[in-house]
């Protein structure tokens, strides 16, 4: 598995915080803003997540269904997404990047041709939101093969019975939604409660990374402090709704989010 991702969390342990990983959505607003915006926040996230437009999402909220529409609108297609991920290694090479999609694009493109792609783009990491386990099993094994880290996904719902057969087959990361709902939604759980829960699959997980999703803003994210890292990205696409509407350069106003979000959790 990669290298990058791990060591990004064991600078983040070092450092006794979880790892920041911020997530955009390639091509939003433009393909040239979106590498801008991605280099910039990349100063203070220790990983990046950069999704795919997709025009039926599944999880996604309304701030990133909107900068998804708006990246579509602009003529981004999957090759963009891979040439996005490129550019922002030439100058970000010890940066991580996960992509984010769903699979039907990957099945579309073709399997073999999709991973290729993501490791000539020197991709590390890959959530694919409609792919459950233990259905993602063979396309996770094609990923290790590439040296690309296939993300499992737990939930609340997660049995026991199931969360050990994941973590059993899982990489080096597990992503925990911590509510059912949909990404930007409030967070419906207390901090505590989702803390229990993320416990108990550490409990059972002690050598893999787990980071926790949703609900996570700048009012939360230190109320989860334990975990092994936090993720946000409605907030950061609402930042860039914003500075459009406002007229205003995203690339500026979404860093400066990222930089409270880093000084919260250090």
């Amino acid at each position: 598995m990669t290298f990058l991702l791990s060591q990004a969390f064991q600078n983040a342990k070092n450092e006794n915080r979880p790892a920041l990983l911020t997530y955009t959505v390639a091509g939003d607003n433009t393909k040239k803003k979106s590498i801008e915006i991605l280099k910039s926040i990349s100063n203070y996230a220790d990983i990046c997540e950069l999704g795919f437009p997709h025009n039926t999402p599944i999880a996604d909220g309304g701030q990133i269904q909107t900068s998804a529409y708006r990246a579509i609108k602009n003529g981004i297609k999957i090759n963009d997404v891979f040439l996005i991920a490129k550019d922002f290694k030439k100058s970000k090479k010890n940066k991580p990047i996960i992509l984010m999609g769903y699979y039907n694009m990957i099945f579309q493109y073709d399997e073999n041709k999709f991973l290729d792609k993501c490791k000539k783009a020197k991709v590390d990491g890959l959530i694919v939101v409609d792919l459950p386990y233990p259905e993602n099993k063979k396309f996770a094994a094609k990923c290790k093969k590439r040296g690309v880290n296939f993300i499992q996904l737990v939930s609340p719902t997660t049995s026991s019975i199931r969360l050990k057969k994941i973590i059993k087959d899982s990489h080096d990361m597990l992503y925990y939604i911590s509510m059912l709902s949909t990404t930007g939604g409030k967070l419906k759980v207390s901090p505590k409660k989702i803390l229990e829960r993320y416990s108990k699959i550490k409990n059972q997980n002690k050598s893999k990374n787990v980071v926790i999703g949703f609900g996570i803003t700048e009012k939360t994210i230190k109320s989860l402090k334990k975990a092994d890292g936090l993720v946000v990205g409605s907030a950061i696409c609402k930042e860039i709704s914003n500075s459009i509407k406002k007229r205003q350069n995203p690339v500026t106003n979404v860093t400066n989010i990222v930089k409270r979000l880093k000084n919260k959790i250090r």
